[in-house]
């Protein structure tokens, strides 16, 4: 186990990511969170901007993620949709507090294919695409009945046959341009380890922050 407060795993940290990709080191990390995290290690904090730049936050969970970039799936007519259609760029973090590590990163977003939107959707419970008609994301709500009102309807039109990815519903990939891994230390002193580029298809430099 990699051991964020130990000097030895420190150089090692350094020493990994001289040679591998941030993909690769979070692989690594990623893996070893699903290991220890109690609770939803794949859930980060996604941030995206309004149209007068005032930042919004909100947790999701990853779903996916390779060399291309780290991919989510959401309401494309809720407010993260609203805002990404207006501006194709986000940020996110992912804390894994037993681990005391957290990974975040940034870049420009892009939408999934719809075949991949198509396979995602379909892996779901057959409850929570019911409730991805149903539910109206983002938009006032007048009482919990209501929701429940929908979704009694959108269960009783669908039955027991397929229920397909509704047309306001895919996934989006944050194509990183910046990927920082960072980990706490005594006294404050954490480790962060940055990897940039200037664009998607750039090469990435590495280096790292004081804390």
């Amino acid at each position: 186990m990699f051991d964020p407060q130990s000097d030895a795993a420190a150089g090692a940290m350094s020493e990994q990511a001289a040679e591998e990709a941030p993909f690769d080191m979070f692989e690594q990390w990623f893996a070893e969170a699903g290991q220890n995290e109690i609770n939803d290690p794949n859930a980060m904090a996604l941030a995206t901007a309004d149209e007068d730049g005032l930042p919004d936050v909100r947790m999701v969970l990853l779903k996916g993620y390779d060399t291309e970039g780290f991919v989510f799936f959401t309401n494309t007519q809720s407010s993260k949709g609203a805002q990404l259609t207006a501006n194709m760029r986000a940020s996110a973090v992912l804390h894994w507090k037993s681990m005391r590590r957290q990974v975040r990163f940034r870049g420009p977003v892009e939408c999934v294919s719809e075949t991949e939107a198509d396979a995602y959707f379909a892996s779901r419970a057959p409850d929570s695409r019911i409730g991805a008609w149903a539910s109206r994301q983002s938009r006032p709500l007048g009482s919990r009945q209501e929701l429940e009102d929908a979704v009694a309807r959108e269960g009783a039109r669908f039955g027991t046959g397929d229920v397909p990815r509704p047309p306001h519903w895919s996934g989006y990939r944050v194509r990183p341009t910046y990927v920082e891994f960072w980990s706490d230390r005594p006294f404050r002193l954490h480790d962060r380890f940055v990897f940039s580029r200037q664009k998607p298809e750039g090469t990435w430099n590495q280096g790292r922050l004081y804390p």
